[in-house]
């Protein structure tokens, strides 16, 4: 009975995706990035005020129709030969943001917001954001 209590646990962790420990931060790690992040934007209650860290490329865009900038760290998604999207967070941070294309270790707690055109999104308000010198993988897989 205790094997088959384990394995559920584990089972259950794996399902889940997500590392939590006893501070609630949830680390998102490179084999399970995409169904990590997948499962954080379908089940947002469930994650909203959590503290998360990730790796990812940070990248900075111009939204010149709005006259600002956004901001974001995230990974390319690949179904096995094509790069056909990204997985990651917008992220906001009080402090001077590192270079576009820089792999860095973002942290900070989640939230939703209201953009102008009335539709809530997810960020990350950034408690720490540093540059690595050692990069991740760049490129997920949706399948791992």
């Amino acid at each position: 009975m205790k094997k088959i209590m384990l394995l559920f646990a584990v089972l259950l962790n794996t399902l889940n995706g997500c590392q939590m420990s006893d501070s609630k931060m949830i680390e998102l790690k490179e084999k399970m990035f995409v169904a990590q992040t997948n499962e954080i934007y379908t089940n947002r209650g469930d994650y909203l005020g959590k503290t998360i860290k990730y790796e990812g490329i940070f990248k900075e865009y111009e939204i010149p129709e709005a006259d600002m900038k956004s901001y974001s760290v995230f990974r390319y998604v690949s179904d096995c030969c094509n790069i056909d999207g990204i997985a990651g967070f917008e992220v906001k941070w009080n402090n001077e943001y590192p270079n576009s294309d820089d792999w860095v270790e973002a942290i900070g707690v989640l939230e939703e917001y209201s953009a102008a055109d009335g539709r809530k999104y997810l960020r990350i308000e950034l408690t720490s954001l540093k540059k690595l010198p050692t990069r991740g993988a760049e490129i997920v897989f949706k399948f791992m």
